[in-house]
Parts: C-alpha cells; sequence; structure tokens
C-alpha cells in the first residue's frame, strides 16, 4: 500500500499518585490524501490547537500522527475532494456536547484555513472510559491524577 506515515513526538505527561511521570490521551489520527505532502507539520498543529482550544488539555498533552494515503488506496465519499481528510479521536469518555461541538467547529475552521473544505471534514469521536485506558505500568487512567479535567 503507497502510504507515508508522520507523527509528532509523544510528549504526553501525567503523574500518578506516586508522582511518576506517565502518557496520557486523547490520541488521535488524520487521514488524508497525498495533496498534504509538504503540509504535514501544519495540519498536525491545526488538529492539536482544535484539542488544546476546545477540550482544554495541556499542552505537554499531545499524541496525534497523520496517515497519507494515494487515490489507490482509499475511497473518498461521493461528492467530496481529493482533500477529504477523516480525524479520528480516541479519548477518556466525559466530555460535554458543548465541548464537543466547540472541537468539531475549531477543526473545521483550523483544517479550512489550510484549504480543505468544510465539507470534505469528518470528525470522529472515539469515547473510552477511563477504565479501559491502561497507563504507568498498566494501571488504569482511572486511579492516575491527569493533571486536567475530563468534564469540560
Amino acid at each position: 500500500m503507497a502510504s507515508a506515515s508522520c507523527s509528532t513526538l509523544n510528549q504526553n505527561v501525567a503523574f500518578d499518585r506516586t508522582g511518576a511521570k506517565e502518557t496520557v490521551m486523547p490520541s488521535t489520527r488524520i487521514t488524508t490524501g497525498t495533496w498534504a505532502r509538504g503540509s504535514e507539520a501544519r495540519i498536525i498543529d491545526a488538529i492539536q490547537q482544535a484539542l488544546l482550544s476546545a477540550l482544554k488539555i495541556p499542552e505537554y498533552d499531545r499524541d496525534v500522527v497523520l496517515d497519507l494515503y494515494d487515490e489507490t488506496c482509499r475511497i473518498v465519499p461521493t461528492g467530496r475532494s481529493d482533500r477529504y481528510t477523516r480525524i479520528e479521536i480516541v479519548l477518556f469518555s466525559g466530555r460535554s456536547l458543548t465541548a464537543k461541538k466547540a472541537l468539531y467547529g475549531a477543526v473545521v475552521a483550523n483544517l479550512s484555513a489550510l484549504g480543505v473544505p468544510a465539507t470534505a471534514i469528518k470528525t470522529v469521536l472515539i469515547e473510552v472510559p477511563p477504565d479501559n485506558w491502561g497507563l504507568r505500568g498498566g494501571l488504569p487512567a482511572s486511579e492516575l491524577d491527569l493533571g486536567f479535567r475530563v468534564d469540560v
């Protein structure tokens, strides 16, 4: 399959009850076409900035990857351009509908500024209870002090 991947450095930091550092979330995957070559860092930053502003996560909370595919490796929904972009965000459950709407709007605004038509952007949230995230050597995230609120 002809694809190229680019990912940010994983710089997530949280602290468990013992004060040990651990990576946290959300974990984000951006999938789009090869039109984005040369703009990878700007696309990743556009999504990271949307996460920061809408979900109120800390600046250090980073886990974003970008996958690029040519037209032979993906089917774009009918009527959408080759700039069709899907963003899948795996995150702790508990965000309000207001925060989710703010996220959807920020994603569209930030990607539109990079030339992606608003109608070619799909954001999917996959909410996972903190009990289902194994961090810090296998502890459930529900037992860790994450350093930020989820119920925004």
